[in-house]
């Protein structure tokens, strides 16, 4: 049996540097936010290409209006969280931004669900597997909008 030697008691990590507004705008500028509303319509459009898709696939106009009902119990909440977020004071602070993110979070959730329990009375012909497949795809564009983030800005000035 190996024995695994201790960690070193002297760790020390280096003081943290505090940046200048320069620095910090540089920064920003290299690394741009993604918008929220580019998220939600990055989904509105996989729903409706969900949508189609299922439409194409088995000829059934219930199991595209599932798909796409799926898709919208995303849109819609993420919607919603969106303009929570980018609202007048959710930046005010980052106390009140924390609580502000908790909160639209919680209302996203409570939308989603009520439209999942409402889908049987709204759509007919319910496929939930349509739902479902239209719901996680639309979910998943976070990533996609991850991925293709703004490119930073370039630098004219150099």
């Amino acid at each position: 049996m190996k024995n695994i030697p201790p960690l070193p008691e002297d760790t020390e990590e280096p003081p943290v540097q505090p940046i200048s507004a320069d620095e910090a705008r540089r920064l920003r500028e290299l690394n741009p936010p993604v918008s929220p509303w580019r998220v939600v319509a990055g989904q509105a459009v996989m729903g409706l290409v969900v949508a189609l898709a299922a439409w194409a696939l088995t000829g059934k106009q219930n199991v595209a209006w599932s798909a796409a009902y799926g898709a919208l119990a995303v849109v819609i909440p993420a919607s919603v969280f969106a303009r929570g977020l980018t609202g007048r004071f959710s930046s005010v602070n980052a106390g009140t931004a924390a609580v502000g993110f908790l909160l639209w979070e919680m209302v996203k959730l409570g939308l989603t669900f009520a439209m999942m329990v409402a889908a049987p009375k709204l759509v007919a012909g319910l496929s939930w597997p349509a739902l479902l497949v239209g719901l996680v795809l639309a979910m998943k564009v976070y990533w996609l909008a991850l991925a293709f983030k703004p490119r930073p800005k370039t630098n004219e000035r150099a």
